[in-house]
Formats: structure tokens, C-alpha cells, sequence
């Protein structure tokens, strides 16, 4: 089993995450903004990953600090899950439909971190979360996960479709790309 946990405090959070990536896609927790845990949800369902999340933030201040620093400790865990990153297929790729929305993201588990990330949002927030932490949240989870994350939304208008469709494009990527493959994925033979 590929699992990890990772805590991390701060003076604006405390969270303590348990990443299985081979698990069977289940959400267990809170981060305190109800539509951000439906995006941790719809994450964990969709790449077959089980999240396990205990958060402690200063949401009174708003929610960047709690959803940056859950992107963190979510990227370090994966990081550590896929160690030297040997053995694993590497590329992943998804187009995710949203009614009228389009999402694609593409990674490459190198260990090189880069973010590309083409969305712009009509709604400032979904609920009681902020439209723009999703680009947050998913530069926090590239540069600790060690990856290089290229996601957009190719057209669409509503908000919440929008961040949900990315979201399920990252899962479905990073399921394609940590499949255990005998092939050789690097003519370094090394991931850095």
C-alpha cells in the first residue's frame, strides 16, 4: 500500500493528512469551507485516492492560509507516497466535461514543480470560498508534490462547474499517473 502521513502546524493552521493512493477514493474530514471539502471529495473520489484531513484554521481571517496550506501537506504526502517516483507510468492526462464547461490538465511526475494555470472565474466565490484559491491550492499541491501541472478550462461560464472540473481533470490525471508500469519513463533513468 502507497501511504503517507504528514502534519504541519503553523500560526495559522494545523493540519494532519493521510494520503493512500491506493485506495478506493474515499474523503474523510473537514477543512472547515464547505465547498472546498466537496473539491477534496470529488479529488479523492475521482483518482481513487483515500484522504483522510484534520484542520485547524484561521478561517475567521478568510480561507487562503487553511486551503494553501492543505495543498502543502497534500503535495508533501503525495511526494512522499511515490518516494524516487520509480515504477510509475509518470504522465497523466484528462478532459473533464462539465455541462458547459471543458477542463484539461496534464502532469508529469518529474520532479520538477511547475504550474500552468489557465481559468478565469466570473463569480468571486462558490459558497463561502474564494473562486481564485483554486490556483492556490493547486500551485501549493504541484511544488510540494514535485510535479508539473498544466490545467485550464478550454471554455465554460459557471464557477462552481468550472473549479469542479478541474478538479475531477487533476484526479483523473493523477490516477492515470501513478499506475505501477515495468517500463522505463525516464532516459535518465532518474526522476529529479
Amino acid at each position: 500500500m502507497r501511504q503517507a502521513i504528514i502534519n504541519r502546524e503553523t500560526n495559522e493552521t494545523n493540519i494532519a493528512l493521510n494520503l493512500n493512493i491506493d485506495g478506493c477514493g474515499s474523503f474523510e474530514g473537514t477543512s472547515g469551507i464547505g465547498f472546498f471539502d466537496h473539491m477534496l471529495n470529488t479529488l479523492a473520489v475521482h483518482s481513487g485516492f483515500d484522504i483522510t484531513l484534520s484542520t485547524q484554521g484561521d478561517l475567521s481571517v478568510d480561507g487562503h492560509h487553511t486551503v494553501e496550506d492543505i495543498g502543502i501537506v497534500l503535495g508533501r504526502a503525495f511526494a512522499k507516497v511515490l518516494g524516487d517516483k520509480k515504477g510509475i507510468r509518470r504522465f497523466g492526462e484528462s478532459y473533464i466535461p462539465m455541462d458547459e464547461v471543458l477542463a484539461r490538465t496534464v502532469i508529469d511526475i518529474s520532479g520538477r514543480p511547475f504550474l500552468v494555470f489557465n481559468a478565469e472565474f466570473r463569480n468571486e466565490r462558490i459558497g463561502e470560498y474564494d473562486a481564485c484559491l483554486t490556483k492556490e491550492f493547486f500551485r501549493a499541491f504541484a511544488f510540494n508534490a514535485g510535479i508539473t501541472l498544466h490545467t485550464e478550462i478550454l471554455y465554460g461560464e459557471n464557477s462552481h462547474h468550472m473549479t469542479e472540473a478541474l478538479f475531477k481533470s487533476l484526479a483523473h490525471s493523477l490516477k492515470k499517473a501513478v499506475v505501477k508500469t515495468e517500463e522505463e519513463m525516464s532516459a535518465k533513468g532518474l526522476l529529479i
